[in-house]
């Protein structure tokens, strides 16, 4: 069974390429991933709750393949949408990174309108995902909020896991949905609290200084854990904003529809003035694929990345991505390695309980055994004694 026990091919291949970066900023620990090259206006992604920058390990691969920039940050430990602004502001100097574009999904989209209303000099478009402009209804149901930051680790992932669409899934979706429960199991309880509060701490995104003409909104068709009315109060605030369908995807389609998802950043980037430098992608033949995609509808392509940069190890943020010889990307895997019909079948209870599934099964055959082994014991302890008087 793939899922949490097993990383798909593409992303461990990702991981043997580009180097994490993580630095302590003030009080904040930052994790990101920053890959392509750096004279080009980056595109920043923020994921949601249930995210890490490793969610969009398919953006970096592809997008950086065409020449532009990739970077994928966790959302760090704020506790209120101002220190969320504060924190990213001295992020973003720190990278040496004036001027940016956003991706955001889910709370991802909300911080980043947040952000660019706060700071519309530095903000020169947004894609905008599955996303709200007001959380006040996620507050009223989660009237334990305040209580949020003492709950034991295990319930708030239990509680972020009930949010994802019960199966069953298709195989592409059921995969992106593995390996977000993956990503989960590795955020602390501080990391999901912070992350819950910023979900529930009511605000709403004011009037933003950009024109709609630097917005594009991309939603999944299909279900996700944003309400269809938020993301229909998010179309009426930018009417004149390109929009972007995508007529399934989940969740995460970024991961389930990374070919799609990528087309439609390529086209946003290059509407808004981004012009990659694809000769700045060195070793990377012209019509590369896109790097680990697993969309059905697109042929698959021939897919290489090249090598990041050597260590990071907490060095400066500004480290240079610039990478060597190119190594071939692992193909996708077929259809007859996809998980079965009952694989697919996820519930919540499944989702929360696969981790440790393994592990009880085992010590309870653990248990079984040395009862029986006792018993045994015991009973011929007993005879031999009678054989013996």
């Amino acid at each position: 069974m793939k899922g949490v026990l097993a990383a798909p091919g593409d992303y461990v291949h990702f991981k043997s390429q580009v180097p994490l970066h993580k630095i302590p900023i003030g009080s904040k620990q930052w994790r990101y991933y920053d890959f392509g090259p750096k004279t080009v206006a980056p595109l920043i992604c923020l994921p949601g709750i249930a995210g890490t920058a490793d969610v969009y390990y398919k953006q970096i691969m592809a997008l950086s393949m065409k020449g532009y920039r990739v970077i994928a940050v966790d959302i760090p430990r704020v506790w209120n949408h101002m220190e969320w602004i504060q924190a990213f502001d001295k992020f973003l100097d720190v990278i040496n990174v004036h001027h940016m574009h956003l991706y955001g999904t889910s709370l991802g989209g909300f911080l980043a309108q947040i952000f660019a209303q706060h700071r519309p000099r530095r903000v020169k478009s947004l894609v905008l995902s599955n996303t709200f402009l007001d959380n006040r209804s996620f507050a009223a149901a989660m009237p334990w909020a305040p209580f949020v930051s003492w709950t034991p680790s295990f319930l708030l992932k239990r509680y972020v896991l009930t949010g994802i669409q019960d199966g069953p899934h298709e195989p592409f979706i059921a995969d992106s949905v593995d390996f977000v429960v993956s990503q989960v199991e590795t955020l602390s309880k501080d990391d999901l609290a912070s992350r819950l509060t910023l979900n529930v701490d009511a605000a709403s995104v004011g009037s933003l200084l950009l024109s709609d003409q630097f917005i594009t909104i991309m939603d999944t068709n299909d279900y996700c854990a944003t309400p269809q009315q938020l993301k229909d109060q998010l179309s009426e605030r930018y009417p004149e904003a390109r929009r972007a369908q995508l007529k399934s995807g989940g969740d995460f389609p970024f991961l389930s529809r990374p070919d799609e998802v990528n087309l439609h950043l390529q086209l946003h980037l290059r509407r808004v003035g981004v012009e990659p430098q694809p000769a700045m992608a060195r070793g990377i033949p012209p019509g590369s694929g896109t790097g680990g995609s697993q969309s059905k509808e697109k042929d698959e392509e021939e897919e290489e990345d090249r090598h990041g940069p050597s260590k990071d190890g907490g060095n400066s943020a500004a480290s240079s991505s610039s990478g060597s010889d190119p190594l071939p990307l692992p193909p996708p895997e077929s259809s007859e390695s996809q998980p079965t019909s009952a694989d697919q079948l996820l519930n919540k209870d499944v989702l929360v309980a696969r981790s440790y599934g393994a592990m009880e099964a085992f010590l309870h055959h653990l248990v079984a055994s040395y009862v029986g082994y006792v018993y045994i014991s015991l009973n011929y302890g007993r005879d031999s004694r009678q054989m013996l008087m």
